[in-house]
């Protein structure tokens, strides 16, 4: 005699799973937010006062990253290391003083191997071209197909301070 095919067994460890996710979902939606209670929690020292506005803006919490990234593109021979830096220096330039959190460098080329390769030579030379902005920044080399070798689509993603 066959065994039917559909045994309602099968789902219990989807269904524990879906639940174990539900269960997480809910315990960090309760942690609250501790930088409010600590807002909270000091009193000013008169109802009336109010604080002077500073040079520079409080940044009080952690560090989050931008949604939107800083899109920007280079053109330079695969291997010619010091035009990839030089071309890095000019596209980054405005966004001096900033610090990226991650960036994701889509190399060109009708291989995939070589796309990605040029991806790879690209993040290699970022800190070299701007140290400040891409210390601790992790790279990802992506490959997007085209006709022209010596071209990378560069996705910054910037920390909001």
């Amino acid at each position: 005699m066959r065994a039917p095919r559909f045994n309602p067994l099968h789902l219990a460890g989807w269904l524990f799973a879906d639940m174990l996710l539900v269960l997480a979902l809910v315990a960090m939606g309760d942690q609250g937010d501790p930088l409010a209670s600590e807002a909270a929690a000091k009193p000013s020292a008169s109802p009336s006062a109010k604080p002077k506005p500073s040079k520079s803006p409080q940044r009080t919490g952690p560090r989050a990253v931008m949604n939107k990234p800083v899109k920007v593109a280079i053109e330079a021979a695969p291997g010619d290391k010091d035009r990839i830096t030089q071309r890095l220096r000019a596209v980054t330039a405005p966004h001096r003083g900033r610090q990226a959190a991650f960036v994701l460098t889509f190399g060109r080329h009708a291989d995939p191997g070589a796309g990605g390769d040029y991806a790879h030579e690209v993040n290699s030379l970022l800190k070299k071209a701007r140290p400040d902005m891409f210390k601790d920044a992790t790279t990802r080399d992506f490959w997007k197909g085209g006709a022209s070798a010596g071209h990378a689509d560069i996705e910054i993603y910037f920390y909001t301070y």
